[in-house]
């Protein structure tokens, strides 16, 4: 690969600092691109994944859009799955140990992770490696003397560590190694430079240290912010119901879109589309001026994030769906269909359906007036419904639907 290849150093560091959080560190990070250049070899830039769930959301592909990027300038990529750290279990974040998941698990997921990180990286140009390829080959005595590189006053210097250790919380022994692994992943790829998000900082940092230790130029760190969910305050987590999941349909993602605050959407053009910084402000003092909807700008956002997992017509679509749903009243077209018993109570009704995870959650949106019948609300959550030739409409929240279908004798 010649220098030509490479785009003007300046120009890749305004894409690479485009939603930035940590940059460790700058001066360092442009040497490299400049001797890149200058070579004409591309740099390793690695980003781990544990894959302690099955499924990817929208928070997630902030890191691996980082990661994209950096192959759009011509760069060597590796998707490291941490199928060796995620059985001892990284617990950023938290006050409590996370749980330990078996190698099956591990496995499982891992396989899950690789089906949907290509809908953003390319294929062809993404290197797939598993850090139990060495760690699980360091064996006890490679264990004990990486975990000489490393004082335990230096790790208490992490933020959860010392939250709990102040808390009389307990920490386990295998909680300290989680750092030391991840930085001897960097030290078996040589990596040039680490991705993670914010809250992985002092790891990668760990990955800096060690790679000093080992006599390598130490890598460039740089991290990305946690996307914040549907809800417009909490992280995005599946299990606080505020994600977006790639596997999500077109009218899911475009509906759960629209619903986000409107002081969300600016983070999300910035963190979840290409659309430039500029035109991100020219759009943000628009709506301020009240020139422009912020409706429109969510729909604009919308459409993007559809058309990078499905494609354009998909988002065009998606948007009609909605359009008809919530702005002239209609419903969808594709209703999936349940067959009920003859009778069926409203609540029973409601759980089988899946628009409520469980009884209770039933009996709180009917109480809550959340749930309708053929158009009309209906808060007793025993109401029977009974056989009826054309069936029932059941409408729960704003926008999900279900014909309940209940035969006679």
């Amino acid at each position: 690969m010649s220098e030509h290849l490479f785009p003007p150093v300046d120009d890749q560091l305004a894409l690479l600092r485009r939603g930035a959080v940590d940059l460790v560190d700058e001066p360092q990070l442009t040497q490299k691109l400049r001797a890149s250049r200058a070579s004409g070899e591309p740099l390793t830039v690695k980003a781990g994944f544990d894959p302690s769930s099955p499924d990817l959301h929208l928070g997630h592909t902030v890191l691996i859009r980082k990661m994209r990027h950096f192959q759009q300038l011509g760069h060597r990529v590796i998707f490291l799955v941490g199928d060796f750290t995620a059985m001892i279990g990284d617990p950023t974040g938290k006050k409590i140990t996370r749980p330990q998941l078996s190698k099956e698990q591990v496995e499982a997921n891992a396989k899950t992770y690789q089906d949907q990180v290509f809908k953003i990286l390319d294929r062809q140009a993404t290197v797939i490696d598993f850090n139990s390829r060495w760690l699980s080959a360091l064996g006890a005595e490679g264990l004990v003397r990486l975990a000489g590189k490393y004082t335990l006053a230096r790790m208490m210097e992490r933020d959860d560590f010392r939250t709990r250790y102040q808390a009389n919380q307990p920490i386990h022994i295998h909680e300290l190694l989680y750092p030391l692994a991840q930085g001897y992943d960097s030290v078996a790829l040589e990596a040039d430079v680490e991705l993670g998000g914010h809250d992985q900082i002092f790891n990668l940092l760990v990955g800096r240290q060690l790679m000093k230790e080992d006599g390598q130029e130490p890598q460039v760190v740089l991290t990305v912010p946690l996307l914040v969910g549907t809800d417009g305050t909490e992280k995005m987590s599946k299990s606080l119901g505020n994600a977006i999941a790639l596997e999500d349909t077109p009218q899911e993602m475009f509906g759960k879109t629209m619903s986000i605050p409107d002081a969300t959407m600016w983070d999300w053009l910035l963190l979840l589309t290409e659309l430039p910084e500029a035109e991100i402000e020219d759009r943000r003092r628009r709506v301020e001026a009240g020139e422009l909807h912020p409706k429109a700008v969510k729909q604009e956002l919308g459409r993007s994030i559809i058309a990078d997992y499905y494609n354009e017509e998909a988002a065009l679509a998606a948007q009609a769906e909605f359009d008809k749903i919530f702005a002239d009243g209609g419903v969808p077209e594709d209703l999936e269909e349940f067959t009920l018993e003859d009778p069926t109570e409203l609540l029973k009704a409601v759980t089988a359906t899946g628009l409520a995870k469980s009884n209770n959650e039933a009996r709180r949106l009917i109480l809550q007036g959340a749930v309708s019948i053929d158009g009309e609300k209906v808060t007793d959550p025993r109401r029977e419904l009974v056989a009826k030739d054309e069936g029932y409409l059941l409408k729960v929240g704003k926008r999900r639907f279900a014909r309940l279908l209940i035969p006679g004798a």
